[in-house]
C-alpha cells in the first residue's frame, strides 16, 4: 500500500479516467483543491487508463464507465489483473438500469461506486465535493485486493458459522457504509431459499442509486430485494433497502414507517435510526448486524440492541474495506460475534433452521 494518504506527509496521487474534457476539468479541479489530493494524470478512454496506470502507479483512479475504446468495466479488470489499483466507479447516470450494472465494477475489483459531481452552480454540489472527496481519501488507505477476497467460496470456508441456540427471529437489520454492496451481496447470495425471516437494510450510498444497488443486489444475490416504501408489511424472504432522503424505521406490527426526521450521524437514511427502532419494537426478536464502514453510525443503536437481547455481529477487519462502524461495535462491546460476511450468512441460516426445529 503507497504511504500516502489522510494522515500521512505525501499527497494521494490519483488518476482521473472520463472522456468528457469538461468534466475531467471539473474533477481534476475539485481534487486539486483538497491539499490532501494530487491529481497526477488523466485519461480519456479505457486503454490510456490502462496504460497509465501501469506507467503512474496512482493511489486511487476515478473511473468513468462510457469510455471509447475500452468501457470502463473492461478497463477496471485489466487494471486489477495487472497493476491493482484502489479504483472508484464514477458514473453521470441516476437511471436504475444504468446505475445497477455500474456495480458490476464491484465484481472486478472496483471499491465504490459513486454518482459524477454536478457543476459548481447546482445545489447538491458542495455535498457531491464532499462525497468525492471523503472517498478518494478513504480509499488510499483500503489494501488493494484484485477482487473480492471470497469471491466463489463455500459459505464457511473463511470462519465457521456460529452454533447458535434456537430463537424467535422476527427481523434482521444490516447497516452498512463504504464497501457495504459487496459484503451485503455475499450475505444475501448464501441465505438459504425460504430463509424465514424480513431483512431491512440501510446502506450509505450516492444520493439516486438506490434502485439501481437493489436491482443489481437482486441479480447478482439471486434474492428478493426491494426500496423500502411506507406501510409495507415485513415479508419473510425479502430484503427491504432504505430510500433516499428518509428515515426508516420498522414497527412491531411488521411494517416499515418512513419519516422525513433530520439526518443523524449525518446520514439519512441512517443506520442509528433503524438499530434504535428495531431495538424498541423487536428487542430479543432481533438480530443486528454492522458491516463495513467509516465512523461510527449505528454503533451505539447496536449496543441497544443487544442489551434489549437481540443476536448482535460485525464484519470482521479482514473481510472489511473500512473497520470503521465494525470496530466502533467492538469498541462499544456491542458486538457478540466478529465474522465474515460469508460466515454471517451460515449463522443466519443456522439460527432460523433451529428456530423452525423447535
Amino acid at each position: 500500500m503507497s504511504s500516502s494518504g489522510p494522515g500521512s506527509a505525501e499527497p494521494i496521487r490519483v488518476l482521473v479516467v472520463d472522456d468528457s474534457a469538461s468534466s475531467r476539468a471539473l474533477l481534476v479541479g475539485m481534487l486539486n483543491a483538497d491539499a490532501r489530493v494530487q491529481v497526477v494524470g488523466i485519461a480519456a478512454d479505457g486503454e490510456a487508463a490502462v496504460a497509465a496506470a501501469h506507467r503512474l502507479k496512482p493511489d486511487v483512479i476515478t473511473m468513468d464507465i462510457h469510455l471509447p475504446k475500452l468501457d470502463g468495466f473492461a478497463a477496471t479488470r485489466r487494471i486489477m489483473e495487472s497493476c491493482p489499483t484502489r479504483i472508484v466507479m464514477v458514473t453521470s447516470s441516476s437511471l436504475p438500469d444504468e446505475v445497477a450494472s455500474s456495480f458490476q465494477a464491484l465484481e472486478s475489483g472496483a471499491l465504490a461506486v459513486l454518482g459524477k459531481p454536478p457543476g459548481p452552480g447546482h445545489s447538491q454540489f458542495a455535498a457531491a465535493r464532499e462525497e468525492l472527496l471523503r472517498t478518494v481519501t478513504l480509499m488510499a488507505e483500503v489494501p488493494v485486493v484484485r477482487r473480492w477476497p471470497a469471491a466463489g467460496r463455500r459459505a464457511n470456508e473463511l470462519s465457521p458459522p456460529l452454533r447458535s441456540e434456537a430463537r424467535d427471529v422476527g427481523l434482521v437489520v444490516i447497516g452498512a457504509s463504504t464497501g457495504g454492496p459487496l459484503a451485503l451481496q455475499a450475505i444475501l447470495s448464501r441465505l438459504r431459499p425460504g430463509f424465514r425471516a424480513p431483512i431491512v437494510i440501510v446502506q450509505h450510498i450516492s444520493l439516486g442509486f438506490a434502485d439501481g444497488l437493489v436491482q443489481w443486489l437482486t441479480r447478482s444475490s439471486g434474492y428478493e430485494v426491494r426500496v423500502a416504501a411506507d406501510g409495507d408489511a415485513l415479508r419473510p424472504g425479502v430484503a427491504y433497502v432504505a430510500p433516499d432522503e428518509a428515515q426508516t424505521t420498522v414497527h412491531g406490527s411488521g411494517h416499515i414507517v418512513l419519516t422525513h426526521a433530520p439526518a443523524e450521524n449525518g446520514f439519512r437514511p441512517s443506520v442509528a435510526t433503524l438499530f434504535r427502532s428495531a431495538a424498541e419494537q423487536y428487542g430479543g426478536r432481533a438480530v443486528g448486524i454492522l458491516l463495513t464502514g467509516m465512523g461510527h453510525d449505528g454503533a451505539r443503536e447496536l449496543k441497544a440492541l443487544r442489551d434489549a437481547g437481540a443476536l448482535t455481529m460485525v464484519q470482521d477487519s479482514e473481510s472489511a474495506a473500512i473497520y470503521g462502524m465494525p470496530g466502533e461495535a467492538v469498541r462499544l462491546g456491542a458486538a457478540m460475534h466478529v465474522l465474515s460476511p460469508e460466515a454471517i450468512a451460515a449463522t443466519l441460516n443456522r439460527l432460523v433452521e433451529a428456530e423452525g426445529s423447535r
